[in-house]
This record gives structure tokens, C-alpha cells and sequence, in this order.
């Protein structure tokens, strides 16, 4: 997916795209992470709290890396301890995909109103594909990895350059998220948020709209949630 600009649905109460987190928001990932953290740091002998484990939710896997070597007897490199993780948890990932509540149904129904959607994830390309086989093919017109930005989250780089490939402003955009780290990227960017709380509790704050599922939601009504906020940009349509 090469994220050339993509023309969005021309209708006032629709989101000019919608950029989804992976890790937390459309799947259950955290636990498995966490879990081959957990297994990672006990193969060295130590031991890995989950106060420590939630500390690298929605993080760029190198920041997570660095953490987990400066708070444990591993010692392997950064590149070594990505490779441990991420080949646990796609090993989990393919004997079971956990779909977040609602996620899918959500997902699909941006789909089928030919909204232009972005992934944007902290995880690499490779654990990434693992979803995007699962789904139909060109579900996301845009993919950002972890491994192809200079900057993960929380800058607002990951963001910024979903809505620069999709052709559209930040502010015409609608962010699903559910970490603080992820949070900060997209608001950082200037995108209206929705804030999907799990793992970790989410404090209110200017521009994000909290939703406690994604169970019977809509785009269009997560979009009005925002108000008067977006509909000054309501003329890119």
C-alpha cells in the first residue's frame, strides 16, 4: 500500500478519513505483548511487573526495548529483544486474532462507506501483516509501522504522515486510539480523538472524546461527537 491520495465520502456528518491504532484499539494484543515480556525477562531470571508492563503500552517497540533492558538482567540489543517479542506474539496472533468489542463491525462499516482509512501502528510491518491477511484485501488504503517512521509515539510524526499519504488535513481526520502514548501522537497532530479506554485509564483532555466501546457506535455518531469543532472543516466535503 503505497498511500496515494484517496478521495473521501463527500457527506458533512462523515470523518474525511479515519486513522486506527492496532495494539489495544482493533485487537486484544496487549496481554500477548505483555505475556512474552514477562517470558522474556524470566528467561534472564528477573522478574517483569505489570506496573512496568503497562508503562510500554503503545509505545515504538525500540523506547520498549531500551525500557525493558534498563529494567531487567536482559541484555540483549534492542534488535534482538524486538525479534523475541514480536515472534511470540505473532506465533499467538495466528492461533488466535483478538478482535477488541465492536472493533471489527466498525472498522468494516468505514470500509463500506468507502471512507479512506489508515492503520497506524507502533508495531512493525511484519506483525502488522498479520492482521492485514485477516482482513479483506484493501481494507487500508494507508499502513504506518513503527519500522518506517523516525519518530514513533507519542510524537505526532505516525499521524501526520497517515493523513500526508491519504492526502487529507489532520484536522478532517478522526483517530481511534486506546493508549496515552497513542493519544498524544494523534492530538499532537491535530486530529479529534477518540479515546477507547484499556489497559490504562485515559484522562480527559482538549480535543479527545472518550467512548467507553466501540460496540454499537457509527462513525458518523463518534464524528458529531466533536460538535462545532469540526464543522468549520465540514467544506472539505
Amino acid at each position: 500500500m503505497t498511500g496515494q491520495s484517496v478521495p473521501g465520502p463527500k457527506r458533512p456528518d462523515l470523518p474525511a478519513a479515519v486513522l486506527f491504532d492496532m495494539d489495544g484499539t482493533l485487537v486484544d494484543s496487549e496481554p500477548y505483548w505483555m505475556a512474552e515480556e514477562h517470558a522474556l525477562v524470566a528467561s534472564y531470571g528477573g522478574e517483569w511487573g505489570d506496573d512496568l508492563a503497562h508503562q510500554l503500552v503503545g509505545q515504538a517497540l525500540t523506547w520498549s526495548a531500551g525500557f525493558i533492558r534498563a529494567h531487567s538482567p536482559v541484555t540483549l540489543s534492542d534488535e534482538e529483544i524486538i525479534d523475541r517479542l514480536m515472534s511470540g506474539v505473532i506465533r499467538r496472533f495466528r492461533e488466535h486474532l483478538p478482535w477488541r468489542p465492536g472493533a471489527q463491525d466498525l472498522l468494516l462499516q468505514t470500509r463500506e462507506l468507502g471512507i479512506p482509512l489508515a492503520l497506524v501502528t507502533m508495531s512493525y510491518t511484519a506483525f502488522a501483516g498479520e492482521l492485514l491477511a485477516a482482513l479483506p484485501e484493501g481494507t487500508f488504503d494507508v499502513v504506518i509501522t513503527g519500522d518506517e517512521v523516525d519518530n514513533g509515539k507519542p510524537h505526532p510524526e505516525p499521524y501526520l504522515t497517515a493523513a500526508a499519504r491519504l492526502g487529507v488535513a489532520p484536522e478532517q481526520c478522526l483517530a481511534i486510539e486506546d493508549s496515552n502514548t497513542g493519544l498524544a501522537s494523534a492530538l499532537a497532530a491535530g486530529v479529534p480523538t477518540i479515546g477507547i479506554p484499556h489497559i490504562v485509564p485515559i484522562p480527559a483532555q482538549e480535543g479527545l472524546r472518550i467512548v467507553p466501546t466501540m460496540v454499537g457506535t457509527s462513525v458518523a455518531g463518534l464524528w458529531a461527537l466533536f460538535g462545532e469543532e469540526v464543522s468549520a472543516t465540514a467544506d472539505h466535503r
